[in-house]
């Protein structure tokens, strides 16, 4: 049976509302001139053929978290056919790869993501993700004699789950990087967009077993404190903030109904807007599931993260007022945060970086507001006409804000002014230590 749809049919009457009054973003600072900003433009347009390509193909040719060894190919393909050096296999990832341009000066590193998702191939665009990112980089760098600066792109595998991002940080990668740039398809055109910090644990119990029958008062139930762990969640959520998230399944329940389960676990993933809250969470997690191991007599173990924990995203706003009048070139209207209801979200890795230098995460719509990622739906979208508008759209976008940033030195100060204000460098990898 389908779920009733008048509360979302609501909310997309409400948010069609808010989109038509919201006021258009503007930047205070100048950022690159005409001139130079009309010939990135053009280098964009003169090669849509190739960034239309390469879209389309890796669409047609999925393949997921740290299995993108076609699309890395692709991508480094069109790279080299452009005249670059690429690294394929950097950061200690065979499938993760580095192009860069320029010497000195300020360094921008334009991000890509080209994993897809499992059954469903592109149903969160990242082929779009690739071929923007390659276009914005090769546009940059077709120009950066003019700046006196560094761009480089970093393809950066298994956002999906994987924390490809967070992988290549630890290794080293965004060292001397001082700002990054990348975007996403969505339903709508907006600036900045919240994605919620996520982590996940694995909850497992071990009970005794015994005949279930004959001699149950000998056996120590895990699957009950599974079971016991589930509802203390479901109970939890009243109380937690209407930004946070918590889903989980079980994945182990015990072989036979006629033996008690000696083991049995649970998979979770626990959201939040907030460093510091999904550090709460998490912590109200482990007392859930200690207390259902004290209720049932069972031992427990949580295993965080066996993938890197993703952090909530950091916008700069000074960069992205940037991104927002270059979408204003191309006919769109990327709105400010709060317009589309910020519910509407996952999680990233770009997270991560965005809490050790400035970074932007822009959304790109593909001009069907009522679109869901995941879903097959948004897959058909990113493999078409639409999907195809956003690649150019986002090149163009990613390379214009980059330029802005190398060369107007008011709008860099501002932007570090900004970051230094939210707090500075964030020691992500010991912060839930």
């Amino acid at each position: 049976m389908q779920p009733d749809d008048s509360y979302l049919r609501a909310v997309s009457a409400a948010t069609e509302r808010a989109v038509a009054a919201a006021e258009p973003i503007r930047s205070d600072h100048a950022g690159a001139d005409e001139a130079l900003r009309a010939e990135v433009e053009r280098w964009v347009d003169g090669h849509a053929d190739d960034l239309v390509a390469l879209s389309r193909d890796l669409h047609a040719n999925p393949e997921e978290a740290f299995a993108e060894h076609r699309s890395a190919a692709q991508a480094a393909e069109l790279l080299r056919r452009h005249g670059h050096d690429v690294e394929v296999g950097v950061g200690g990832l065979d499938t993760a790869l580095r192009a860069s341009v320029g010497s000195g000066g300020p360094h921008v590193a334009v991000l890509a993501e080209y994993d897809a998702l499992p059954g469903i191939g592109h149903g969160c665009g990242h082929n779009i993700i690739c071929s923007a990112a390659v276009g914005g980089f090769l546009a940059v760098a077709s120009a950066v004699a003019a700046t006196g600066s560094r761009v480089s792109l970093f393809g950066t595998p298994a956002e999906e789950g994987g924390g490809g991002k967070e992988h290549l940080a630890r290794a080293g990668l965004f060292d001397d990087v001082d700002a990054v740039v990348m975007l996403h398809p969505f339903s709508h055109d907006i600036a900045t967009h919240p994605f919620l910090g996520r982590r996940q644990v694995e909850v497992v119990f071990h009970g005794v077993a015994a005949h279930a029958a004959a001699q149950p008062f000998m056996g120590r139930n895990a699957l009950d404190a599974v079971v016991a762990t589930y509802q203390g969640v479901a109970a939890m959520r009243q109380h937690m903030p209407s930004t946070d998230r918590v889903h989980g399944i079980i994945t182990d329940g015990g072989k036979r109904p006629n033996v008690v389960p000696d083991r049995a676990a649970a998979l979770f993933y626990v959201r939040s807007a907030e460093p510091g809250s999904l550090r709460d969470l998490a912590s109200r997690i482990e007392a859930i599931a200690h207390g259902a191991a004290s209720m049932t007599g069972c031992g427990v173990e949580l295993n965080w993260d066996n993938n890197p924990a993703y952090l909530p995203i950091r916008h700069n706003d000074a960069l992205a007022a940037r991104w927002a009048e270059h979408q204003a070139r191309r006919g769109r209207t990327a709105l400010p945060r709060g317009v589309v209801p910020e519910y509407l979200t996952g999680s990233t890795d770009l997270g991560n970086i965005s809490y050790r230098l400035p970074a932007i995460h822009p959304m790109i719509g593909l001009g069907d507001p009522n679109l869901a990622l995941h879903t097959e739906e948004f897959a058909a979208a990113a493999g078409s006409p639409a999907g195809d508008r956003a690649v150019l759209d986002g090149a163009v976008g990613l390379a214009l804000t980059t330029v802005d940033y190398l060369v107007d030195a008011a709008l860099r100060e501002a932007v570090h002014a900004e970051f230094q204000a939210a707090g500075g460098p964030l020691d992500v990898p010991s912060y839930f230590d």
